[in-house]
């Protein structure tokens, strides 16, 4: 029975699908490292979000500080401009 040749045709399946294993395994590498940039990205996202907060909230608050200034200014005759 070692004598018989081997089917050509199994061979052949045999090769394809031991190369479409690792092109599996590459596609599922790649998918790895596909979900870890978008994760990043989302990371920033989120970062850049919390920094516009963070800096709409400062400029509110210097907002008030200008206005107290000025109005501490006019109650003082600090300014010469009463609109100010």
């Amino acid at each position: 029975m070692s004598d018989e040749p081997e089917n050509l045709v199994l061979v052949y399946l045999r090769r394809m699908d031991a190369a479409l294993d690792d092109l599996q395994r590459g596609q599922d590498e790649v998918l790895v490292h596909l979900n870890r940039l978008e994760e990043g990205q989302a990371r920033n996202r989120r970062d850049q979000a919390t920094d516009a907060e963070t800096v709409a909230h400062l400029q509110a608050q210097l907002d008030r500080v200008r206005g107290q200034i000025a109005r501490i200014s006019r109650r003082l005759d600090l300014t010469d401009d009463p609109a100010a």
